[in-house]
C-alpha cells in the first residue's frame, strides 16, 4: 500500500480543536496555515476536537514531506496516524450534511454518530474508495494525486466523526460542515478543457462587443 507521508513520522498524542460550526451553518477546515507533521491541535478552537495522532502534512512541492499533488486546498492536508485513534468530536453538533475531500489508497468507511467519541445513533455513513491514483491530472509529482469530493446528508444532529481503517493511507481536506458537498471544489482533469472551451466563448463575445461599441464609443 502507498502511504501519505514519504518520510517515518513520529509525534506526540495531542488533542486538535477545530473551527466552530453552529447548526445549519456551513463551515470548511482545510488546514493551510500549520505546519507539516504537526498536531493540528487548537488551530481551529474551541469547538471541534481531533482526536490524538492527528496531523496536517504538507505538500512536498510546497517544501513539506507529503507525497500527494492536486489538493483542493493550497498546499497542506489532514490525516490520521492510528486507524483506532481516528474520530472527529463537534462539541456543539452539525447537522444537514457532511463533506471532505479525500485521496486514499485504501477502501474505508467514514460514520457518522449522534454522540461523542463515536457512540450513539449511527446517522450516516461514507465510502471512500482507493482512488488515489485514478484519473489523475494536473500536478503529477505526487502519488496521492485524485482528490474526490465526497460528502452525505443525514437527519438529526451529529457529534462525531469516525475516519478509522485509513491510518497514514488517506489524505482529507477541506472537511465541510452542514453540506453533502464540500467547499472549495476543485474541477475534475476532464472539465478543463470544457471550462477553457467556456471561456474562450465568453472572450469571443467580449471582444465582439467591444469591437461594436469601439464604433460609437472612444477610448482614452
Amino acid at each position: 500500500m502507498r502511504y501519505i507521508n514519504s518520510l517515518a513520522v513520529s509525534t506526540a498524542a495531542a488533542l486538535a480543536v477545530i473551527a466552530p460550526a453552529t447548526a445549519n451553518a456551513v463551515t470548511v477546515l482545510d488546514f493551510e496555515g500549520i505546519g507539516d507533521q504537526q498536531p493540528v491541535g487548537d488551530f481551529y478552537a474551541p469547538d471541534f476536537v481531533f482526536s490524538p495522532d492527528t496531523l496536517a502534512i504538507i505538500d512536498q512541492d510546497a517544501g513539506g514531506t507529503g507525497n500527494f499533488a492536486n489538493e483542493p486546498s493550497a498546499s497542506t492536508v489532514m490525516f490520521f496516524l492510528n486507524s483506532n485513534n481516528a474520530v472527529l468530536n463537534a462539541l456543539n453538533g452539525f447537522d444537514t450534511g457532511f463533506s471532505f475531500f479525500y485521496s486514499s489508497s485504501t477502501a474505508a468507511t467514514v460514520n457518522i454518530w449522534s454522540g461523542l467519541n463515536a457512540t450513539g445513533t449511527l446517522l450516516g455513513s461514507i465510502n471512500l474508495a482507493a482512488q488515489n491514483t485514478v484519473n489523475c491530472g494536473g500536478d503529477p509529482t505526487g502519488t496521492f494525486c485524485n482528490f474526490t469530493n465526497i460528502g452525505t446528508t443525514f437527519e438529526g444532529t451529529a457529534f462525531s466523526i469516525d475516519f478509522g481503517g485509513t491510518a497514514n493511507q488517506t489524505a482529507y481536506d477541506n472537511i465541510t460542515f452542514g453540506s453533502a458537498t464540500a467547499g472549495g471544489a476543485v474541477p475534475e482533469p476532464a472539465t478543463w478543457a470544457l471550462f477553457i472551451l467556456g471561456f474562450a466563448l465568453v472572450g469571443g463575445a467580449l471582444r465582439s462587443k467591444r469591437l461594436n461599441r469601439m464604433t460609437t464609443i472612444r477610448y482614452s
